[in-house]
């Protein structure tokens, strides 16, 4: 039985009688006659509605738009929650256009009558005003009659006017309860009620994938940069031997739409590769803006230009000095760097957050209770150098981040072992120390000894200290020999050489330490060169280091490197033959090591208590302490081979031949080039490789050694620590879906819906269709059921592939555009009643 309402004419206010249907349904019935349907319509022509808004401004975007699923979903839901919502962010990201993307979705919906204001152009106050009130209706008939109706006034590029549109609004808003405003600038309103919407740079593919083709197809600025480039290059398709160009273009443009579509548009003229190494002139490079877009949309210079002239004097030079810091920065390093402004002395506070408001700088960490620290887009810290030449500033500038730098580092020189404390925050300025480097590069200055030993210190404990051989070598030709920090930088050239070199290096430090006295740091750089003695197998000139760096620590008092000698000197002892007096060394350093010492050097002394705890026997006490080594250097694997190459042993050793073999492949793909190890450690190693290699079948255990070799370093870690992983299958390639489109397409197969999948996963039925495309796209699939049947596949265990194992990190490239023939698979698949059942044949 139906229901009868009252409703009212959406023009007049007239009641009106219609029949309910039921709770959802829309009313029918919307004038009273057709008189207030053609008042309605020329109302809306007008004052800029869903017509007029759809026909002049919102369907003018002739490009496509790409990305921003999740954004336009949010936003959608803050309309309708809030009455002033602005959109902010840095210049080019896309604030106008999400705008106008999310007005049409009002519009199209017909939830809201929609009037753009374009303010780009418009300086003088009563201008504004007026065409505020002009979009509106203002003072007409048609204005009032609007006023009862649901508006969204969409005020695009307020950046230059926020007073005049402030004071607009405060007397609009309060009068209209229908009326809701979306703003964009780079900077809030700052109004009672304002909610802020932050737009940043659209998604980047992941830096450390191993199948930079199957992650860029999922990037949204990977898929801007194609679509923009297929426009002006039809040909143009993305390829394993340019995804990683295409993807480190979009990161150095940090995902910037302006910029991406203006490095997009330049690739009928160069290639991906070329235009990445032209990112360093970007600002003569970026000038190819849409031909009769605003000035400051032609080119990266005029769009940084506009938002430069809007800042404070205070703020501009900020900008110009905070430039120097591609690493990022505190307020320490702000204060290091501003120390000749008299502004930053005062106010520092309040000139970082008006930065921060303006989308100049951008909060990096410190959210979680840690200490706040901010970042600079890379186009901007280019305009900003650009501008510092410009006003003469460069070389005072720089010299006083160098001066900041070198006090922070002169615990290198002064301490035996460098506490973690120093290597942390060293740690966190890793950037700028580089980057200060290669500028002091130039000249002879002694400093940059200093700086490049902290800096390799840094990369040492990441496990990339080999990335800044060039560096060191580079400082120690261009400075003077009889410098105090030649000692220094003479050891990171060790620690980062290999062989002979390494230890003529370590020798000359030495030498050069000597001559300054019985020195804690003489006490270090004996304890590295007895280190070196002992991998070179040079037992009794590695005891003799070690006891004098012993000694040196105790009668300095240095308990950490009285407890780092007596670990190396366990690892001399134990396989010089004598287990007992390693047991020795080890119970007295380990207690002081645990917690106070930086995670390699705890590592190396770990790995020797396992290997101690093996040659007794006790293969659990020995897995431990392989364990813990391993974590130690979890996230730095380039020299975790010690700790892998324990836990084979202990595999080989417990008759757990498979794990054993696997482990041995992991760290011989690892280990490649890295620091080598004693005889005695190698032929351990060799008896384990030997054991497990005659207890498997010869082509299983060659198979899981190239798998071994093969495999990620996130899912050999998984191993290493317990995790066990499935049969290896062909290529050893990681999984080219991410994890929530995983979570989808299993979903497909139980024969949800889009949005039974969407309410089961907690998100919105829009980012359901954009999982399922990106599936599609990088399997490539032609439809839900070929989605539904592969993932079926997957779980019911695809068969291995033939005994060659490709040793290629990534899979090759028939497997991300061709999968296995879908005729093959949905043979005999029944899709139905939420289930779907292959039965391969010929997969």
């Amino acid at each position: 039985m139906s229901t009868p309402t009252t409703v009212t004419c959406d023009t007049c206010g007239t009641e009106l009688t219609r029949t309910k249907q039921s709770r959802t349904s829309q009313p029918r019935v919307r004038y009273c006659s057709n008189a207030c349907r053609q008042r309605s319509y020329r109302l809306r022509q007008k004052s800029g509605g869903v017509e007029a808004g759809l026909s002049s401004e919102l369907l003018t975007q002739l490009s496509s738009f790409v990305g921003r699923t999740e954004e336009l979903v949010e936003l959608t839901r803050l309309l309708h929650e809030v009455r002033l919502l602005t959109l902010t962010g840095p210049a080019g990201v896309g604030k106008s256009r999400l705008a106008l993307e999310v007005a049409g979705q009002e519009a199209r919906g017909r939830r809201s009558e929609v009037s753009v204001v374009q303010l780009s152009t418009v300086t003088d106050a009563d201008d504004v005003r007026r065409r505020i009130l002009e979009a509106l209706g203002d003072g007409t008939e048609e204005g009032r009659a609007a006023s009862a109706l649901d508006r969204l006034l969409v005020l695009d590029d307020c950046d230059h006017v926020l007073y005049t549109c402030g004071a607009v609004l405060t007397e609009l808003l309060p009068g209209r309860p229908r009326l809701s405003v979306l703003a964009t600038s780079r900077e809030p309103l700052r109004l009672p009620g304002e909610s802020v919407f932050s737009v940043t740079g659209l998604a980047l593919s992941d830096p450390e994938s191993v199948n930079s083709l199957a992650d860029g197809l999922r990037s949204d600025a990977v898929a801007l940069f194609m679509d923009r480039a297929r426009a002006v290059a039809p040909d143009s398709r993305l390829t394993r031997d340019n995804a990683a160009d295409v993807a480190e273009i979009c990161a150095r443009l940090d995902g910037l739409p302006l910029l991406i579509e203006m490095a997009a548009r330049l690739i009928r003229v160069f290639p991906p590769a070329e235009i990445r190494s032209r990112l360093q002139d970007r600002l003569t490079l970026l000038t190819n803006g849409w031909r009769l877009a605003d000035d400051r949309h032609q080119s990266l210079r005029a769009s940084l230009e506009w938002g430069y002239v809007l800042l404070g004097p205070a703020e501009q030079a900020l900008l110009r000095r905070l430039s120097i810091l591609p690493g990022g920065f505190g307020p320490d390093a702000v204060s290091a760097v501003t120390a000749d402004v008299p502004e930053a002395a005062v106010s520092l506070p309040e000139l970082l957050v008006a930065l921060e408001s303006k989308s100049v700088i951008t909060p990096s960490t410190g959210r979680d209770g840690g200490a706040a620290r901010f970042r600079m887009l890379e186009s901007t810290q280019c305009f900003g150098q650009e501008r510092l030449v410009a006003e003469g500033e460069d070389t005072a500038t720089y010299e006083r981040l160098i001066v900041w730098l070198t006090t922070m580092s002169l615990p290198l020189r002064s301490e035996a072992v460098v506490p973690v404390a120093t290597l942390d925050r060293l740690a966190g300025e890793r950037v700028n120390l580089a980057h200060a480097v290669r500028r002091m590069g130039e000249g002879s200055d002694e400093r940059q000894l200093l700086l490049v030993a902290a800096l390799a210190a840094v990369e040492g404990a990441r496990g990339r200290g080999a990335e800044v051989a060039g560096l060191v070598e580079h400082a120690l030709e261009r400075t003077a020999p009889h410098s105090d920090y030649r000692a220094l930088a003479l050891e990171a050239a060790a620690l980062v050489g290999r062989g002979d070199r390494a230890a003529r290096l370590i020798d000359q430090a030495v030498r050069e330490e000597r001559q300054r006295g019985r020195s804690p740091l003489l006490g270090r750089l004996l304890l590295d060169r007895g280190i070196l003695h002992q991998a070179r197998d040079e037992c009794r000139a590695s005891a003799d280091d070690l006891e004098e760096s012993l000694e040196i620590g105790l009668r300095a008092h240095h308990d950490t490197l009285v407890a780092l000698s007596r670990g190396a000197l366990a690892r001399n002892r134990l396989e010089g033959g004598d287990p007992a007096g390693a047991e020795r060394e080890l119970a007295q350093a380990l207690p002081a090591l645990r917690g106070g010492v930086p995670p390699q050097w705890l590592s190396s002394v770990l790995s020797t208590a396992g290997a101690l705890a093996v040659e007794k026997g006790d293969l659990e006490r020995a897995e431990e302490l392989f364990t813990e080594a391993l974590r130690c250097r979890a996230h730095h694997h380039a020299d975790a081979a010690r700790a892998l190459e324990g836990l084979a042993l202990v595999a080989a050793r417990g008759y757990r031949f498979e794990r054993g073999t696997r482990l041995l492949g992991v760290a011989e793909g690892v280990r490649g080039g890295g620091p080598g190890e004693s005889g005695w450690w190698r032929r351990r190693v060799q008896e384990a490789r030997d054991t497990a290699l005659r207890a498997l079948p010869v082509g299983r255990a060659e198979s899981w050694l190239e798998a071994g070799r093969a495999m990620p370093w996130r899912q050999a870690l998984a191993l290493a620590l317990g995790d066990e992983v499935s049969e290896p299958r062909g290529g050893g390639a990681a999984h080219p879906l991410s994890r929530r489109e995983r979570d989808v397409a299993a979903l497909v197969v139980e024969g949800l819906t889009n949005r039974q999948i969407a309410a089961r996963i907690h998100v919105s039925v829009r980012t359901v269709e954009t999982h399922i495309r990106h599936i599609r796209t990088t399997l490539g699939l032609r439809s839900r059921a070929h989605i539904a049947a592969w993932e079926a596949q997957q779980q019911a265990g695809a068969p291995a592939a033939p005994a060659a194992v490709s040793t290629s990190a990534s899979p090759p490239a028939v497997a991300l555009r061709r999968p296995p023939d879908t005729r093959e698979v949905l043979r005999g698949v029944r899709v139905g009643g939420g289930v779907v059942r292959p039965e391969l044949r010929g997969a």
